[in-house]
């Protein structure tokens, strides 16, 4: 049955950049349960539930990515060695101090973020508003984690720009 209203070719179009998306947030996910079982040091107990948080949301998102795609009748990509060579996220050490681990996760947090704009780009030319709708929620919620990371990363002292403020 034919549901959707574009053809099949502006539905690739969109797929084959959530598929991309499917896989880095395979490897991020596998490096968030990496960081959680692996973290050490003072900030242990903080870090440790603050990456399960963050490995939960992920394996949500990455079901309702591989679910989108096959609402656009397409197969989404599931063979982690598939994900390994496609997915532009890599893999790290377990050994990795706290605040690198942080600043690991922020880079990758830029890497699916600018993913996540390429697929709206795709959605948007072929006025997908299913996937335009569910990714703006995605990039909302990871700039906010993004936000909550970045923070922990500054010294007491250090501030947020104030020009807006000071104006």
């Amino acid at each position: 049955m034919d549901y959707l209203t574009r053809n099949k070719e502006e539905n690739l179009i969109v797929a084959k950049e959530l598929n991309q998306l499917l896989a880095d947030y395979h490897i991020y996910y596998q490096k968030l349960r990496n960081f959680h079982w692996n973290i050490v040091g003072e900030n242990f107990f903080e870090l440790h539930g603050k990456f399960e948080e963050m490995y939960k949301d992920a394996r949500v998102k990455i079901d309702e990515i591989a679910e989108r795609i096959l609402t656009l009748q397409f197969h989404p990509v599931s063979r982690f060695s598939r994900y390994l060579k496609i997915a532009t996220i890599s893999e790290n050490s377990p050994f990795q101090t706290d605040k690198d681990m942080i600043f690991i996760l922020l880079e990758d947090h830029k890497t699916l973020l600018h993913q996540m704009n390429l697929v709206i780009k795709k959605a948007t030319k072929v006025n997908d508003e299913g996937t335009i709708d569910m990714i703006g929620g995605y990039i909302k919620d990871l700039e906010k984690t993004s936000w909550m990371l970045n923070a922990w990363t500054k010294n007491k002292v250090e501030q947020l720009r104030a020009d807006i403020v000071l104006s």
